[in-house]
């Protein structure tokens, strides 16, 4: 049987294990139905796509724009191991989530500038279903408002030329897209919850995403936010490509 293959890329042991369990939890996906790869550990350099059904890659502190000179050698590396993803991924529609990093790497590889633009704080967002997100399967019958929770100092400039905008809102208006039928990125956090997000607080607290001072109002805001819609579209995801495990 294959397995969902889970793409992670924070170098923090703390933050990486606990989005890990977040992923298999909003997803309700079984320890024993996973394979895990740390990319930033640069143990694994290609993937067999013949070996997983889907793919899943969270997020990670590393900002696509910043000046090349001044990426470390591991960023460096973790972005030429998507570039060699996406070239067997994209031709072949395998099936794919990107969030927040996994968002703005498929975004750079089809084309689109990646900048601070669209930065959004941590905390709620509200965001809305485009026309054709309310056709999506993983997205029929969600309110065509609802909230998610997203923090990221980059986004995407634009929508990548053959995509098809799924979600939108006023902050950010590339918050979900879809390449092709099977390919999906999104720059909130569809495996967040407010414990989630209070630990991601502290951790990067000095990374440059908020003054390192407004963590308690920051931990105030997040507090009793749930976002049981945006939880369901990484539940659906799982749910419709772990059909293809056989």
């Amino acid at each position: 049987m294959k397995k969902i293959l889970i793409l992670q890329m924070r170098p923090e042991c703390e933050t990486a294990n606990a989005e890990f369990e977040a992923i298999l939890k909003k997803g309700q996906i079984g320890h024993d139905q996973v394979e895990r790869i740390r990319v930033e550990q640069l143990q694994v350099k290609e993937i067999d796509l013949n070996k997983y059904c889907a793919i899943i890659a969270g997020g990670s502190p590393f900002d696509i724009s910043t000046p090349t000179a001044e990426k470390t050698y591991i960023q460096k590396e973790v972005e030429a191991f998507f570039q060699k993803l996406f070239e067997k991924l994209i031709p072949a529609d395998f099936p794919f989530f990107g969030a927040c990093s996994g968002n703005g790497l498929l975004g750079s590889y089809c084309g689109v500038n990646i900048s601070s633009r669209y930065s959004e704080p941590i905390g709620p967002v509200e965001v809305s279903l485009t026309e054709a997100g309310t056709q999506d399967d993983l997205l029929k019958g969600l309110p065509i408002k609802f909230t998610t929770l997203a923090g990221h100092k980059e986004a995407c400039d634009e929508l990548p030329k053959e995509a098809t905008l799924l979600i939108t809102s006023i902050p950010c208006p590339v918050q979900m897209f879809r390449l092709k039928s099977n390919i999906y990125a999104t720059q909130f956090h569809p495996e967040a919850d407010e414990e989630q997000f209070s630990l991601r607080v502290d951790i990067y607290k000095d990374y440059g995403y908020f003054r390192p001072e407004e963590s308690a109002k920051i931990k105030s805001i997040l507090k009793d936010v749930e976002v049981p819609e945006s939880n369901e579209i990484l539940r659906r995801f799982v749910a419709k490509y772990k059909s293809f495990s056989q």
